[in-house]
């Protein structure tokens, strides 16, 4: 399954702005601090994000090709922020959600979408 665009849109305008206030202090939630590929502008996405070990796994709602996974793939890194603390995450690459390289947390929840974007997590 995958959340419809224009969810994703109302979420852009309304609901991410409030979650970003709480978001990074309140895990499976988290926020992805990445740079835009094309404007150069820094974002910051609230989303569901599990850690194991100094792997990360988020859960991708929205699909594989949000402009958020396709910055940060082109980057390759990009920054977290997981209950108030910051991570540098490197070699980000999707997979599908009944991988087996999914943190144990997120497996269940993973079963509703169907990729994850995976990640190696160093503490800033």
């Amino acid at each position: 399954m995958r959340l419809p665009d224009a969810l994703a849109r109302f979420n852009k305008v309304v609901t991410n702005p409030i979650q970003r206030t709480w978001a990074p202090h309140l895990a499976p939630f988290a926020i992805v601090e990445h740079v835009g590929r094309k404007s150069g502008k820094a974002y910051r996405i609230p989303v569901f994000a599990w850690v194991d070990g100094d792997r990360l796994t988020i859960i991708l709602t929205y699909g594989r090709n949000t402009d958020w996974v396709r910055n940060v793939q082109a980057a390759g890194h990009f920054g977290l922020i997981r209950k108030n603390q910051h991570y540098r995450v490197t070699g980000p690459r999707v997979v599908p959600s009944d991988s087996p390289d999914l943190a144990p947390g997120a497996k269940i929840p993973a079963r509703l979408f169907e990729s994850a974007l995976l990640g190696t997590l160093r503490k800033d």
